[in-house]
């Protein structure tokens, strides 16, 4: 018997098998086998339509059947991972009236900080947990002030997981995870934020009706199974967005437990029980998959928009061959790489500097003593200070740390990033070899609320090992304090 687990990017889906009993996963496929397409009419915007996910959903549970020899009777439930913050509307008859306005659009950029001005920071903190900034009501209301003939047809708005479970079942609802992350929740009342909804003009009715996390949330129908190749009547048990379901794939549900991604941009996701807005123009507060009113879980998200990309470019710029190489030449330079430093932030503006665009700073570079180890090296620190830094900004917002866990991708599979972190916040940082999707389907399992079964699943199935902070922090410290020391003087000067 298994679940099935689809995680909707904006460049693939990935669905995936996991046996009930075991939690161990068949596979994972993904569809397409190259990237979805991405409209921008206009610079900064993206859009996606919503039904070339379906049609890819649907293609990649045939692939698994087909791989895995898999009946559609030993199906037994389904969990949705999904893109943050985008916008599907439809209409009466549950047809998109649109292109899904996706994460990366920015668009409503003005409209979220005007709303944010007239609110008020105050209020914005301590309802919302956040600015509205760009994220989905604000989304919604450009459609109303730009599209108007359009918006005049919606019947449900919708994130993009929301979507995928109404074609399974021909059902509309979300979740309060889900609204939280398009700034619709109001924390401070545990309600829908009536409020924001009434400042931006939107109809209380285009809200769909709100399901638990857990639990069963719908089952597929006949068109649905149709579509599909599902069986008629299997429950949909789990939805979340791609930040939390990550979080959740890695064990992270509790106060001082912290899930980190090092890819191409990094993330760094903590859980606290505390509903503090103080660095909500940093750090994006949304709920966590396992809160309740009686037992709030906030997931504090960070961003770092400067991370694998910047280890990428010197891949592509430096005379080397590979990543294993760098690693090697960087492993031969000292902690603090001889005072080369570098601010790895080139890749747009970073909310946790305030927005700030500072690109990609190397300083202290000696013609005459320093090659490109000292930059693979500095490199690698320079990110590793960047999380640090941002561990810094989630501390002064209440947050305790006791554990790290991360996937074993990307950055985190390099030593010299790994420990230089796990040295200078003191805490282990545990690795997983896991992925969205397996997260997706083994969380189906917690419509019964076992969490300890959940998590040993995890820990027998993916634990590949766990970095331990070094003795002698000074060096990592030294470094550190000379690496911030040239942030700030740039900060300060910008």
């Amino acid at each position: 018997m298994y679940y099935i687990g689809f995680d909707l990017g904006s460049s693939s889906i990935k669905a995936a098998l996991v046996e009930i009993k075991t939690g161990k996963s068949l596979g994972v496929v993904q569809e397409p086998e190259t990237e979805m397409s991405m409209l921008a009419l206009k610079n900064g915007w993206a859009e996606q339509n919503p039904e070339e996910w379906w049609k890819h959903i649907c293609k990649a549970i045939e692939r698994l059947k087909r791989k895995y020899a898999v009946s559609i009777a030993d199906i037994k439930g389904i969990g949705i991972s999904y893109q943050m913050h985008g916008l599907v509307i439809v209409d009466e008859n549950g047809k998109p009236i649109r292109k899904s306005i996706i994460w990366c659009d920015s668009r409503a950029v003005e409209i979220g900080n005007a709303a944010f001005a007239a609110l008020g920071q105050e209020k914005c903190a301590t309802h919302l947990l956040n600015s509205p900034a760009n994220f989905t009501a604000s989304k919604l209301k450009w459609v109303k002030d730009n599209e108007p003939d359009l918006y005049a047809k919606i019947h449900k708005f919708m994130l993009p997981g929301d979507y995928i479970a109404y074609k399974l079942s021909n059902k509309i609802n979300t979740t309060i995870s889900g609204l939280s992350e398009g700034i619709f929740w109001d924390f401070k009342n545990d309600e829908l934020a009536q409020f924001l909804l009434d400042h931006y003009g939107i109809d209380k009715a285009l809200v769909p009706e709100i399901v638990d996390t857990f639990g069963l949330q719908s089952t597929v129908d006949e068109k649905g199974a149709e579509a599909s190749g599902l069986a008629v009547g299997t429950p949909i048990f789990y939805r979340a967005g791609d930040q939390p379901n990550n979080a959740l794939s890695l064990n992270v549900f509790n106060p001082g437990e912290v899930a980190a991604t090092g890819g191409t941009s990094g993330v760094v996701y903590a859980v606290t029980e505390s509903l503090s807005g103080k660095e909500s123009t940093r750090v994006n507060n949304f709920a966590h998959v396992n809160y309740t009113k009686s037992n709030p879980r906030i997931g504090k998200l960070l961003n770092i928009n400067g991370a694998g990309i910047q280890y990428r470019w010197l891949l592509n710029n430096l005379a080397v061959n590979s990543y294993e190489e760098m690693n090697n030449l960087a492993s031969e330079v000292t902690i603090g790489s001889d005072g080369v430093c570098m601010l790895p932030f080139g890749n747009g503006a970073e909310r946790m500097l305030n927005n700030m665009n500072i690109g990609t700073r190397l300083v202290n570079v000696n013609l005459n003593n320093h090659h490109k180890g000292h930059l693979c090296r500095a490199a690698l620190e320079g990110i590793a200070f960047s999380f640090v830094y941002g561990m810094e900004i989630l501390k002064s917002d209440g947050i305790n740390v006791n554990v790290i866990r991360a996937g074993n991708d990307n950055l985190f599979r390099s030593d010299i990033f790994a420990n230089t972190v796990a040295t200078l916040i003191g805490y282990e940082i545990e690795i997983y070899n896991t992925t969205g999707a397996i997260g997706a389907a083994r969380a189906a399992g917690l419509h019964e609320g076992d969490f300890d079964t959940y998590g040993k699943l995890i820990m027998d199935n993916d634990h590949v090992m766990t970095f331990m902070p070094f003795k002698d922090k000074e060096p990592y410290q030294k470094a550190y304090e000379n690496w911030k020391k040239e942030l700030e003087l740039v900060l300060n000067n910008k």
